[in-house]
């Protein structure tokens, strides 16, 4: 599938079937975010994948957004690791670094079948602590995945996009 037509045809998936991913094609999954490029080569970013019953269970505890997916990726970047901007202080690659891996993933699923969402709607803090992340990891989004149910199909806004003159400007 040409990379257009597969960006295009991902959509935000929030009902799954009551399937876990095979081994094999989370791999491939997890594999499309560990080549992600990221600042300086630094590779800063982590991903926890949670499956486990009582994972689920707190990750549903947490988020409203985690529909019922059999699979969620909590995607987070290490502090200490991120490329900072010589050139301006306070600027710096962990959030940025994360998104890119987070996106080669859910774009790799795509291609393998497999649905996804990025979900902001948690809380940062309090999940890396329930999840016993080091205090240096900082979440960055949730990515709940799975098969997505018979007869789900994308959110009418999928397709609502405003004039791409709007987006792009040539300076």
């Amino acid at each position: 599938m040409e990379f257009l037509e597969l960006a295009k045809k991902r959509f935000s998936v929030r009902d799954y079937e009551d399937k876990q991913i095979e081994k094999e094609v989370l791999d491939k999954i997890i594999e499309a975010g560990y080549i992600a490029p990221t600042a300086k080569n630094n590779q800063c970013a982590r991903v926890y994948v949670i499956q486990s019953e009582d994972g689920i269970a707190k990750i549903r505890s947490l988020s409203r957004c985690a529909y019922n997916a059999p699979t969620v990726l909590l995607i987070a970047y290490e502090e200490s690791e991120q490329y900072f901007n010589s050139k301006e202080e306070g600027v710096s690659s962990g959030q940025q670094d994360a998104s890119i891996v987070a996106c080669h993933m859910m774009l790799e699923a795509a291609d393998l079948g497999v649905g996804s969402v990025w979900v902001d709607v948690f809380p940062n803090t309090l999940t890396a602590r329930e999840f016993n992340l080091p205090e240096s990891v900082k979440p960055v989004c949730l990515m709940p995945m799975g098969y997505a149910k018979e007869g789900v199909v994308p959110s009418p806004m999928h397709t609502d996009l405003r004039p791409i003159n709007e987006m792009v400007k040539y300076l």
